[in-house]
């Protein structure tokens, strides 16, 4: 490997276009040297972006070519799999787009595989990790200087949704993040799902029931609600309210207070345009000097894969638990391995 990472980003969509930019405008020690996108549109466009990449139609001919030292993925969810396996087998290091793919059984299949490296190679692209008012109140929270954490409650409203959004997704692409960012500001594992649905909004589609009440509880005891809404019309909006036992902070856009206003985006391209380009840098930087990983990793996406399956099942009634089995060794912190053995 040289001073400047070459990367290679699979998937030239959307989201693979918008990585793509980012390394190349605003990111800095990488350059995007392959991309992998059999559709000749897309990557036709990643070439006007990314004019020093050579351009593949599958992962296994980069990967033969020698074309890059580490990967991006930003293919459709169902395609994960197939492209996480072989960037395994390669040994490269992953940014991977959440999730880390959309079922557990595929996900463990995924650590299982990693666990044949010396070390953990896949990084997982929840970004709101990496957003500085979530960082912020993660700091906050652990510092102990508001007191006690008591409640979150969190919103996650869309303007409105494609014709391919469905029902499940209201689990598995949006509230996915919540699954995610709540234990990790808590610092206390996800243990049941339960959700609630108020009155139906009249601008959804027939085919969706939302909006959605999602009721988290940690192990800690600590009560979370999220409402999850697709079709607010205003904007795009996600904010979290922490409850302390001396204080309270919320974190995001401002309400939408009168018919007729905006929101203050319409998407989360722009919300989370800060985390996304702190990510990236951040995963560049600890590849670079040999960490691979600097965020969440597949066992953290193994994790949120099983609290969407709860969630799912929630969606037809009910409270359901959160299966949490222990994490191997190999995702723990070294100094923890080493209390792990001795236990054992």
């Amino acid at each position: 490997m040289t001073n400047e990472l070459r990367v290679g980003v699979v998937g030239a969509g959307a989201m693979g276009a918008d990585h793509i930019r980012r390394i190349e405008t605003r990111v800095a020690g990488a350059r995007v040297a392959a991309v992998v996108e059999p559709d000749a549109g897309r990557a036709a466009a990643a070439g006007r972006d990314a004019p020093s990449a050579q351009m593949f139609a599958r992962i296994e001919d980069a990967l033969a070519a020698e074309a890059m030292d580490a990967v991006v993925i930003a293919v459709p969810g169902p395609l994960h799999l197939q492209t996480l396996l072989p960037a395994l087998e390669a040994g490269l290091p992953i940014l991977c787009e959440k999730p880390l793919t959309p079922d557990s059984a595929t996900s463990l299949r995924v650590i299982e595989a990693e666990q044949r490296l010396e070390r953990p190679h896949v990084q997982v692209g929840f970004m709101r990790r990496f957003d500085p008012e979530y960082a912020q109140l993660r700091e906050m929270i652990a510092s102990g200087e508001a007191g006690e954490l008591l409640m979150l409650h969190c919103a996650h409203r869309n303007a409105s949704v494609s014709e391919a959004y469905v029902q499940q997704m209201l689990i598995n692409d949006s509230v996915v993040h919540e699954f995610d960012v709540v234990p990790w500001l808590a610092g206390s594992p996800l243990t049941s799902v339960e959700v609630r649905y108020s009155r139906r909004n009249p601008a959804a589609p027939a085919r969706l029931r939302e909006p959605i009440l999602v009721l988290m509880e940690l192990e800690n005891g600590m009560i979370v609600d999220v409402e999850m809404s697709v079709n607010v019309q205003f904007g795009y909006q996600v904010t979290t309210e922490a409850v302390f036992s001396r204080a309270a902070l919320r974190i995001g856009d401002p309400l939408a207070a009168r018919p007729g206003a905006r929101a203050a985006h319409e998407s989360f391209e722009t919300r989370f345009a800060e985390a996304y380009d702190i990510e990236m840098q951040r995963w560049v930087d600890a590849v670079m000097r040999g960490d691979l990983v600097d965020g969440p990793n597949a066992w953290d996406g193994y994790l949120v894969a099983l609290a969407c399956e709860a969630g799912v099942r929630a969606l037809s009634g009910g409270v359901h638990l959160v299966e949490r089995p222990d994490p191997p060794a190999f995702y723990l912190p070294t100094h923890a391995r080493g209390r792990q053995s001795a236990r054992a």
